[in-house]
């Protein structure tokens, strides 16, 4: 199984619709997808910043943020469809659909994950990929970084990933690749372990 992080950064880009195509077509039964933050999130945390409001509000829409963009995305691919929870998600995969993740029910009030902005999306998608089970995760972001590997520690100094996610990750115990925007037509080949395709994530293993 596949837990899959579009980006909020692409929630204005010309090549979201092209990832919601393969990921609708090539991954039923395999792939969840789980939303970022985009415009919706930069709006809380603007607001956040002027109001100063505390963390647990601003995380609980952080979360809603994420279901906005998620709403989007089902609205624009309506074989896609929003589940809340853990079963929901686990039945459209049994009867090979994609579900797209809306996080604000299962963890507005869990104290069991961080309220920081310290946990984004990308932390909240290796939970679920722990959650699940899953085998692999995938981070699909604006940046463009080179085929091969990558240490997590230099995605998280140059903010491709946020502040928290070596712990998350490490905790799902599963591959994580980086694609960019611009790769969306290798998802089959990803999907089907057919040939490496991506940047995979290195240094998530658990020290001593």
């Amino acid at each position: 199984m596949w837990v899959v992080k579009v980006g909020g950064s692409l929630a204005t880009d010309e090549t979201l619709p092209y990832w919601l195509d393969v990921l609708s077509c090539y991954g039923g039964g395999e792939v969840v997808i789980v939303p970022g933050g985009g415009p919706f999130a930069e709006l809380v945390m603007k607001s956040q910043g002027f109001w100063n409001f505390d963390d647990s509000s601003a995380h609980r829409m952080a979360l809603m943020a994420m279901g906005q963009y998620g709403v989007m995305m089902a609205g624009m691919r309506p074989d896609l469809e929003p589940v809340e929870s853990l079963q929901d998600i686990r039945k459209v995969l049994n009867r090979a659909g994609v579900p797209v993740w809306l996080p604000e029910r299962l963890l507005g009030k869990d104290q069991r994950v961080e309220h920081s902005w310290d946990v984004t999306s990308d932390s909240l998608a290796a939970w679920l990929a722990q959650q699940l089970l899953a085998s692999h995760l995938l981070l699909v972001k604006s940046v463009q970084l080179d085929n091969g590997v990558v240490q997590i520690g230099k995605l998280i100094d140059s903010g491709v990933v946020d502040a928290a996610f070596t712990r998350y990750a490490r905790q799902a115990d599963c591959t994580v690749t980086v694609m960019s925007r611009y790769q969306y037509e290798f998802i089959p080949r990803l999907i089907t372990g057919s040939a490496p395709v991506g940047t995979q994530v290195m240094g998530l293993e658990e020290a001593g």
